[in-house]
């Protein structure tokens, strides 16, 4: 009888998705109480929301040094000590007595985040099956989703034993998964046999921009960033008060539709891209979340409203994990490609700080409904250069030559 792929997973694809839940669930957890533990030590809104800008710019500026941390200690080292960073860092955020500390301590964990993020991309690239590549990439951002679902929710007891609690809970969370990971890894044959391996084959940025599949994926991972992570966050709070004239609470009903939508769909969506390639349901994510961002100006009504939000969900769950199966078939399980996978969540981490940063100026200007047709014409861009892209079925082989110059698409 056949088995499943998912019941052929190794053990250390099962214990790198149980980090990518810790790190999602400890970040819901303190991401809550951040601005209010800024504005403790005396500073205003702005300096308070800088603080998880510090986190994000540094993930954006460091990603480049990660790809060649990857390049220069593998995968394993580079992702083992971006979890310590972003645990000693944020365990130390528990303690600090001025606002400078605080933000240097958040800057600094921004920087083992995109560590982490990149190495643990890159693990799961070499230790899943290649006929279930979807699949792996469905469950990690499942992994991603419910731990950040969950985080809140246990983020709003621990705020209530104090601002700094949730911080300490965070860096017990961490070393506990780090270990966990740790000896899963250091028992890895596959891990072990790439890492004393006299030839290490590297896929370079310069080439892997050669294949246009890759270049296809760094747009739609823009376009996911913008208009997914980026604008549905910073806009549905204002759109819940503003347009459907809701509590600010409201907000927090839609962040739930989108995140069920997109689990329900996120499994199959993973399992459909394995069996009939990436590029169909890559399109339709691309589609769906486009239409999800276009419909929000056509209400007013919450009910309506939450409808089309779970349609944004849904079409994010097609678009993900098709995209990331896109940048593993790429790379190969036997190549390294710390540039290229940089790279990649580069795209969505500009598209994230990018979007609604413009979709402000967009509503400032000439009204709410702007900032949700920008995203989704973003979307809608990234669409039309997949349908110019050919699918990457040839590419899904486990082993692959690496040619200077690739002749694929």
């Amino acid at each position: 009888m056949h088995k499943s792929p998912l019941r052929q997973l190794p053990f250390e694809v099962w214990a790198l998705l149980l980090g990518m839940f810790t790190v999602a669930l400890g970040y819901g957890v303190v991401a809550p109480v951040l601005p209010a533990y800024g504005i403790y030590f005396g500073v205003g809104f702005a300096a308070a929301s800088a603080i998880v800008s510090a986190f994000a710019a540094m993930r954006l500026l460091f990603a480049p040094a990660s790809g060649a941390l990857v390049r220069r200690f593998g995968e394993r080292r580079v992702y083992i000590w971006g979890l310590l960073i972003v645990a000693i860092t944020t365990g130390g955020c528990a303690f600090v007595g001025e606002y400078w500390q605080l933000i240097t301590l958040r800057a600094l964990a921004g920087i083992g985040s995109t560590m982490f993020s990149v190495s643990a991309m890159g693990l799961l690239i070499k230790l899943s099956p290649v006929d279930a590549r979807g699949r792996v990439a469905s469950l990690n951002s499942g992994s991603f989703m419910v731990g950040g679902v969950a985080g809140p929710l246990l983020g709003a007891a621990f705020a209530s034993l104090g601002l700094r609690a949730p911080f300490i809970f965070y860096f017990a969370l961490l070393i506990v998964a780090a270990a966990i990971v740790g000896i899963a890894l250091r028992k890895s044959q596959v891990i072990e046999n790439d890492e004393h391996s006299p030839m290490h084959p590297i896929l370079t940025l310069r080439q892997a921009l050669g294949y246009s599949q890759y270049r296809a994926a760094l747009g739609s991972a823009f376009a996911h960033g913008w208009g997914t992570i980026g604008v549905r966050s910073a806009l549905i709070p204002l759109f819940a008060v503003a347009i459907l004239d809701e509590s600010a609470g409201v907000a927090g009903l839609l962040f739930a539709t989108f995140a069920v939508a997109n689990l329900l769909f996120l499994i199959p969506s993973g399992r459909w891209s394995d069996t009939y390639g990436r590029k169909p349901f890559i399109l339709l994510g691309l589609m769906t979340s486009s239409a999800g961002l276009l419909l929000l100006t056509t209400t007013d009504k919450l009910w309506w409203a939450v409808g089309i939000v779970a349609l944004g969900g849904i079409g994010s769950a097609f678009l993900v994990p098709g995209q990331q199966a896109v940048v593993a078939d790429i790379l190969g399980t036997k190549a390294r490609g710390g540039q290229v996978l940089a790279t990649y969540q580069m795209s969505t981490d500009f598209g994230a700080v990018l979007g609604p940063i413009l979709a402000g100026l967009l509503i400032d200007a000439f009204g709410f409904d702007w900032g949700l047709v920008a995203g989704a014409t973003v979307f809608l861009i990234a669409a039309v250069i997949w349908m110019f892209t050919p699918d990457t079925k040839l590419l899904r082989a486990e082993t692959r030559p690496i040619v200077t110059h690739p002749e694929v698409g």
